[in-house]
């Protein structure tokens, strides 16, 4: 591994002898694009222990490639519209992006469905009584320790689907285009019409309709803010909305200002992977936006039924038979500490409740079996949930344990995060779906009639990716007695939605955990090995599968990095422009994706940008739903909007979501980039993004080239101590205390 002084481990920087790498000179002509990079923006990097941009909200949500500068996230900038029916290939088959639409829109059906099981629905602004003056009794119960608040919040016990005594027959869906519904024209030209006397640009009226709905005109004139729950807008605009529309009668303190600074608060935190904030967290956030009474506006969202209070319980200490007495002071310290209050939005806690209720029907209703073969196949034999971790190359074995499965006369099946990854294994000689097609229904087996996959044995690749919406929506497809492997390697960052399903289940200890054994081959395997267990080796690549190019600043790392792409990679380790991908921190900064695409563009396909700053032949992201990134090139536009080649189909991106939804591609996000493996990567960390770094963030960067892959390096030290200490911030979920609760064993 080719590395300038001081770039190993931070003991013996100066023994480090520099080696060669295949970087040309510096070509003066690149330079313009390197030079037009302003200074790190707001936010980016932000923030220790994460790739800055970083609390990535708009990564972790990440649809979004595709922020509009405003600083609200990538991802929300799509949620809950959906409008990219793709036009159609040729193949009959769903699009990735309608797949996951599809997906999104059957989890929102269901988590209605338990909404409306649990007690009725309270009338914003009534005499408080039943659930609502529960939860807000909750919050003040709790606060003041009288009481836990888990006792003001019971799931209700899950149904049970009875054995089916015969193999459920197989059902297959035909594909089914699914596209966003579309506004009335009234009700559109009502928001309009809304939206110009508050001087909020008319721009926003298909989005204000489709989700506010029918009566969007009406609620928006009595409730300005919620304009918040358009993706993309920001309290700020929505103050300035409702001055205008109601003047004098509002103000800081107005309850439904309050209420949608709350929900909005969650929706972003959501963003950032949380399921639930806890109630100092959300106090401060409201503070920031100018909330005169915090502890009244969670008290009143609360009471209104916007968002939900929990504290998970814990355990009683157990009795201390010592008889040497202690003190009042002695006595005080050796308590616990309360567990947090915690808030949430009943989307994310439905959520979470059905995926752990539905992991232990499956732990509960396997029948224990003896299965021969490796440790992974007579684990799975023997229990209904099986967590298997591993690298690349450990990939090869829950393939395997379907290919035995299938063999016994078991309905096997293999699911993947990404078109890439299933074409991978289908280069290897075993086949699989992505998961979002399987939950569609576009690819896999059919349904019984109550709805469960036809299915015995499921293997899920590449779990961590998997958040926690969707992993409920899986898992409540399964039959009882399936046997579910969640496979992938925690080392990885976490999934880019709500949630870290596969941490909070390897954490929770409640069933069989097997690390696999295979290391990753090369040079790469070794350095990124080293990586995940915090230590930055310097490794042999005769081949030059690793080369450190160290920059000064970072117009010479946009000037190198452009340089690498479009001559030195090709030309020294064969591999085209097309298939090497560039990763860096964050959107924003001198050298995030903002600036290194302005700079690709102007090297590898010039041009005016003359269909809304594309041209046919740019390499472009494509965000088709939030937490979901697919790359592909610009083929043409027409009036209905531009027209896209992603993974080896086509794809219709509107003109109104041109903007929101797209990105020029050639540089992603370590965030974005997960989950899909290139030949060739540059991994760009210029000065001011040390910040960003943690072991997360380059494992996965490092870790997405699979010939060669090249470091653009400017951070000096930070890469070392970034390995060796920077840890990710956690995420705040519920999925582990609800596990523990279900499947954990008394001796635990």
């Amino acid at each position: 591994m080719t590395e300038p002084a001081g770039e190993t481990a931070p003991e013996a920087p100066e023994a480090v002898a520099p080696i060669d790498e295949p970087v040309a000179e510096p070509a003066e002509d690149v330079r313009e694009g390197a030079e037009a990079t302003g200074p790190a923006e707001s936010g980016e990097p932000a923030g220790s222990g994460e790739p800055a941009e970083t609390a990535e909200a708009a990564e972790t949500g990440e649809a979004a490639e595709t922020e509009s500068e405003t600083p609200d996230t990538e991802a929300g900038t799509d949620a809950g519209e959906a409008s990219e029916a793709s036009e159609a290939s040729d193949t009959p088959e769903l699009s990735d992006a309608q797949a996951e639409l599809a997906a999104q829109r059957e989890l929102r059906a269901r988590i209605e469905a338990r909404k409306a099981e649990k007690e009725g629905p309270v009338a914003s602004g009534a005499k408080l009584s039943g659930t609502a003056a529960d939860l807000l009794a909750a919050v003040r119960a709790v606060e003041g320790g009288a009481a836990t608040g888990s006792a003001f919040y019971e799931a209700p016990e899950p149904p049970r689907r009875p054995a089916p005594e015969a193999a459920p027959a197989m059902t297959v869906r035909p594909p089914v285009r699914n596209t966003a519904p579309v506004p009335a024209p009234g009700t559109t030209a009502a928001v309009r019409e809304v939206l110009a006397r508050g001087g909020a640009p008319e721009a926003l009226a298909v989005q204000v309709a489709a989700v506010l709905g029918e009566a969007a005109a009406g609620a928006l004139s009595e409730d300005p803010w919620q304009l918040l729950a358009v993706p993309g807008v920001r309290p700020e605009q929505a103050d300035g909305f409702a001055r205008a529309l109601l003047g004098s009668a509002c103000g800081p303190d107005d309850p439904r200002r309050t209420v949608a600074l709350t929900v909005w608060l969650l929706e972003q935190a959501a963003l950032q992977g949380h399921t639930a904030l806890e109630l100092q967290a959300l106090r401060a956030g409201l503070a920031r936006l100018t909330v005169p009474d915090p502890d009244k506006a969670v008290e009143v969202a609360v009471s209104e039924g916007a968002v939900l209070v929990f504290q998970e319980e814990q355990e009683e200490p157990a009795e201390d038979t010592d008889t040497d007495e202690e003190g009042p002071a002695e006595a005080e310290a050796a308590e616990e500490p309360a567990a947090p209050v915690l808030l949430g939005l009943d989307r994310y806690a439905l959520a979470e409740e059905s995926l752990a209720d539905g992991l232990a029907r499956l732990v509960r209703t396997a029948t224990a079996e003896t299965w021969e073969g490796a440790e992974l196949d007579r684990a799975a034999g023997e229990h209904g949930l099986v967590l298997h971790t591993g690298g690349e190359a450990a990939r090869a074995e829950p393939v395997a344990l379907v290919t035995a499965a299938r063999e016994r006369g078991l309905r096997a099946l293999v699911a993947v995060h990404s078109e890439d990854g299933r074409r991978a294994l289908g280069a290897a000689g075993a086949d699989a779906v992505t998961v979002a097609t399987l939950l569609s229904g576009a690819a896999g087996p059919g349904r019984d009639e109550e709805g469960a996959f036809a299915l015995d044995v499921l293997a899920v690749l590449d779990a961590p990716q998997l958040d926690v919406e969707t992993a409920a929506m899986l898992v409540e497809s399964l039959p009882d007695g399936c046997r579910l492997v969640l496979s992938g390697d925690p080392e990885v960052l976490g999934a880019p939605g709500a949630g870290r399903v596969f941490t909070d289940a390897l954490a929770a200890r409640v069933c069989p955990r097997i690390a696999s054994r295979v290391p990753d081959p090369g040079p790469l395997g070794e350095l990124v090995s080293g990586i995940g267990v915090g230590e930055l080796h310097q490794v042999e690549a005769p081949g030059k599968e690793v080369v450190i190019v160290p920059v000064r600043d970072a117009g010479e790392a946009v000037h190198r990095t452009v340089q690498l792409v479009a001559d030195s990679v090709p030309r020294a380790i064969g591999v085209p422009s097309e298939q090497t991908q560039v990763v860096t921190v964050g959107h924003g900064g001198s050298a995030g994706t903002r600036a290194l695409n302005a700079a690709l563009k102007q090297r590898l396909n010039p041009g005016p940008g003359r269909f809304g700053g594309y041209d046919p032949g740019d390499r472009v992201a494509y965000a088709p739903v939030p937490g979901r990134t697919v790359t592909g090139t610009v083929v043409s536009a027409d009036a209905e909007g531009l027209r896209l080649r992603c993974e080896y189909e086509d794809v219709l991106v509107p003109k109104d979501r041109v903007e929101s939804a797209l990105r020029h591609g050639w540089a992603l996000t370590a965030h974005q980039a997960a989950g899909t493996r290139w030949p060739a990567v540059v991994a760009v960390l210029p000065g001011d993004a040390a910040a960003g770094l943690s072991r997360a963030w380059v494992y996965t960067a490092f870790g997405r080239a699979e010939r060669h892959l090249s470091v653009v390096h400017g951070v000096d030290q930070a890469l070392a101590r970034a390995v060796a200490e920077g840890v990710a911030p956690e995420r705040t979920t519920r999925l582990r205390p609800l596990l523990e609760g279900l499947l954990a064993t008394p001796e635990e």
